[in-house]
């Protein structure tokens, strides 16, 4: 019989095992990302997300009748309940001190009181019912809050267009062009599950109590709002600013290089798992070019290739990850700087679903240990008057 004293921690986990899953596999070796066995590479080039969104549900890609049924579900589920439009009008804005991560969280619950299911609904089909409709009300609470930041008025779904494009056309109120939206859907494809990250292990270990699926997934948003996992990107914008679009190659190069010498962290680069590039990071880049050729503003992502050489040049192993070109991809198609983690979990909600999903078929309540390191045992209690 094992005690706490035969217990030796992990600082972060790292490399335990502490489940297993069908859903996502990762070399971080080799730089490989599969999602059911599919290499990410082969999904960003040919898949959509509505057809990774069922890859991920139901651990095999889905036939053309399959794809249209899900299309139709997201569909129906888009439009939000006007109580929960009401709510949104009544939050503090985003200039107050409320970013989109904190009014995410708050819809997310909310929105639990207008699923048509209830929350006590708890079969397999009312569950699976119910990853649809939040993967659909997540881009359109992501998107409508964007737009009213903005100053403009909700814009109805359209039927008629993708996931992807729906959420450019309601944060815009314009039709999306063809690059930007396949660039869209591929960073939702790319962003879509990650394994036992943070936010990912959040919601598995709520959903171990057998807690509904909206407040699994208002825990994996509450993980993703904290900086050391989501909001890599928005710094990466950041920086991009402060640099600025006009910078010289001299200027770039000198607060780079300044950075560097003072030992500062440049957003972007680094992986827990991944020991050569992201393989997620190799699309972003070609997106952020392409969408910079397109729409003039190039510049961006010169300056990110430019801060890429300069970075690996002093490091040669820290590579790019997936936030550093999604900073440039997300900022050219127009989206606010502080939409940027709100997107990783329009995206993410599909994945979080998954594994919720997973855990719930085959649930064990989730009860580490801890290795105790405090005062010695016993300590003998001194009464109040004596101490």
């Amino acid at each position: 019989m094992s005690t706490t004293a035969d217990i030796k921690a992990k600082s972060g986990l790292e490399d335990v095992v502490a489940t297993s899953s069908a859903i996502c596999h990762i070399d971080g070796h080799e730089g490989v990302l599969a999602y059911c066995g599919y290499d990410i590479h082969d999904l960003g080039q040919q898949a959509t997300f509505e057809e990774v969104c069922f890859l991920l549900w139901h651990r095999r890609l889905p036939t053309r009748a399959e794809l249209g049924d899900l299309q139709s579900a997201l569909v129906a589920a888009r439009p939000l309940p006007e109580p929960l439009l009401r709510l949104m009008r009544s939050l503090p804005t985003r200039g107050d001190g409320v970013d989109g991560m904190d009014a995410l969280r708050t819809l997310t619950s909310a929105l639990a009181h207008f699923d048509p299911a209830g929350s006590a609904a708890d079969s397999p089909s009312a569950r699976y019912d119910k990853a649809v409709r939040l993967t659909a009300q997540t881009a359109s609470i992501v998107a409508t809050w964007g737009r009213m930041g903005m100053g403009g008025s909700p814009v109805a779904p359209d039927p008629a267009l993708s996931h992807a494009a729906n959420f450019l056309y309601m944060l815009t109120a314009e039709r999306p062009h063809a690059t930007a939206v396949r660039a869209f859907d591929i960073a939702l494809v790319l962003h879509a599950d990650h394994e036992l990250n943070a936010s990912t292990f959040a919601a598995r270990v709520a959903a171990a109590t057998l807690t509904d699926l909206h407040s699994a997934i208002v825990c994996g948003i509450g993980a993703l709002k904290g900086p050391l996992h989501g909001g890599a990107n928005a710094d990466v914008m950041r920086m991009l600013l402060e640099i600025g679009e006009d910078a010289s190659d001299e200027r770039v190069e000198s607060v780079i290089r300044a950075k560097l010498a003072r030992k500062e962290k440049i957003a972007g680069f680094g992986h827990r798992v991944y020991r050569t590039e992201d393989p997620r990071a190799t699309h972003l880049r070609r997106m952020s070019r392409e969408l910079g050729e397109r729409s003039g503003q190039a510049r961006w992502f010169e300056i990110s290739q430019q801060i890429e050489a300069l970075v690996r040049a002093e490091k040669p192993n820290l590579y790019p990850n997936v936030d550093f070109y999604s900073a440039s991809t997300y900022y050219t198609l127009g989206i606010p700087i502080d939409l940027f983690t709100p997107i990783f979990a329009v995206s993410r909600v599909s994945g979080w679903t998954a594994h919720v999903l997973e855990q719930y078929a085959n649930n064990r309540l989730i009860r580490p240990r801890a290795e105790y390191i405090g005062p010695a045992y016993p300590q003998t209690f001194v009464p109040l008057d004596r101490r």
